[in-house]
Formats: C-alpha cells, sequence, structure tokens
C-alpha cells in the first residue's frame, strides 16, 4: 500500500492483532479482516513467508508485519506497541500453535513418548504465550470493548491417540478462556473449534494421509468473522455449528 493508499483508510478503523497469520487459517482470517477495513498487526515465525502475506494484505488495507515467535517476551512487547501505535487493538486472534511434531513425517508420539522439552514447547506456544500477549493487549481491548478469539481444537476435548500434549495444551487454552469471559465481561471471548482443515499443520499431522478433501482455511475463516461481525455471547464454539445457523 503506497502513502496515497495509506491515507484512505480511515484512522478510525479499528486494529485486528493476529498471530500465526504467514499462512494457513491465519492468513485467511488476516485477508477477510482486511478486506472489511480492519488495519492490522500480524506476525509468523517465518519471515518469507510473512513478507509475502505482508505484500499482499499491504494492497488491502494498513499493515505492520513483524516476524518473530509469540513464546518470545520482547516480541510480544513488540506486538502490543505497534497495535498501540496504530490506535490501539480492539481484536487479538491466538491463531498461533504448534505440534511440535517428529521430523521427518512421523506420526505423533505417544505422550509417554513425548520429550519433556517438546512438551514444554507445545505448552509455552498454545497456552503460556496467548495468555500472555493477552495480558499485554487487555488496557487496548478493554477500551474499546474489543474481543479475543483463541483458536482451539477437537484434540482439546477429546482424547485422541498420539495428540496428548497438543490436545492438553488447547483444553489449558479452553479453560483460560472461559476464566477470561467471566473476569472481563465487557470484552467478547472466544475458543472456537475449527475443525479439519486443508492446511499443511493437518497434513503434518496425518503424514501420507489425504486432507485435499477437508474445507479450506478461507471457509473456516468466513463462519469466524460472521462470529465477530454478530458479536454472539462469549463461550466456546465450533465452526460446524456456527456454519449451519
Amino acid at each position: 500500500m503506497n502513502a496515497e493508499q495509506r491515507a484512505a483508510v480511515p484512522q478510525s478503523a479499528p486494529v485486528g492483532v493476529v498471530t500465526g497469520a504467514s499462512r494457513g487459517l491465519g492468513l485467511a482470517l488476516a485477508r477477510g479482516l482486511a478486506a472489511e477495513g480492519w488495519r492490522l498487526v500480524v506476525t509468523a515465525r517465518g519471515a518469507v513467508e510473512l513478507a509475502a502475506a505482508e505484500a499482499e494484505l499491504a494492497g488491502l488495507t494498513e499493515v505492520v508485519a513483524l516476524p518473530g515467535s509469540i513464546a518470545d517476551g520482547p516480541h510480544r512487547a513488540r506486538l502490543a506497541g505497534a497495535a498501540e501505535r496504530l490506535g490501539g487493538a480492539s481484536l487479538l486472534v491466538n491463531n498461533a500453535g504448534t505440534l511440535n511434531a517428529a521430523p521427518g513425517g512421523a506420526p505423533l508420539p505417544r505422550l509417554a513418548d513425548q520429550p519433556l522439552p517438546d512438551l514444554r514447547e507445545v505448552f509455552e506456544v498454545n497456552a503460556f504465550a496467548p495468555i500472555a500477549l493477552t495480558q499485554l493487549l487487555l488496557p487496548q481491548l478493554r477500551g474499546r470493548a474489543g474481543t479475543v478469539l483463541n483458536i482451539s481444537s477437537e484434540a482439546a476435548v477429546v482424547p485422541y491417540r498420539g495428540w496428548g500434549g497438543y490436545g492438553a495444551s488447547k483444553a489449558a487454552l479452553d479453560l483460560a478462556t472461559a476464566v477470561l469471559a467471566r473476569e472481563e465481561p465487557e470484552l467478547r471471548v472466544w475458543a472456537v473449534d475449527p475443525g479439519n482443515m486443508r492446511t499443511r499443520m493437518l497434513q503434518q499431522a496425518t503424514p501420507g494421509g489425504d486432507v485435499s478433501g477437508e474445507p479450506l482455511p478461507e471457509e473456516v475463516a468466513s463462519v469466524l468473522l460472521r462470529l465477530l461481525r454478530d458479536r454472539r455471547p462469549s463461550g466456546r464454539y465450533r465452526a460446524q455449528d456456527l456454519a449451519r445457523r
């Protein structure tokens, strides 16, 4: 977006922070938000993919792209500062996550066999970091009666073999979401299970499996954007249920 285009974006336009925004559901949500006039702060660990996403989104809206890991405290602080400089966040999408799967296409490990450093990283990225980033952004969100959207998983409530670490971390995020909703009643606080999607993460989790029949992230993103527009009550939702309404 050139200077003339940036000037056309209203300074009153809301600001959203989206993590894991370089691909998959995060990028699809960022695209949808940009198309609806949101200004964005986006982040992901892959600098090259994030730069490509930034170039695309900059054609639609004002965007600040900051590569880095949400597990890094100084990086989280940079995200909060960028949102503040844009005018203050009205939305936080905690989408970034990790399976910490074994390299080489191996199946996800049994809980008994998962190395503890890997398990610690799963909880750090999937549960601790979203809570920490939410803490930093709460003053901005409170001032705008904003929204926190935490991306959950069916594995948070269904005990699938091999998904123990990931599922437990998402279950922790679900409970934190529910508590935050009670403690911050002026906000909308949602945990949403997006269901299976045609993403790199799902393919990584099911080596050799065929994910071509799963919904595209853009299909799920459209459902979540409707949830945002409708401002449904805080709670846990499944995208497939929302799509039927």
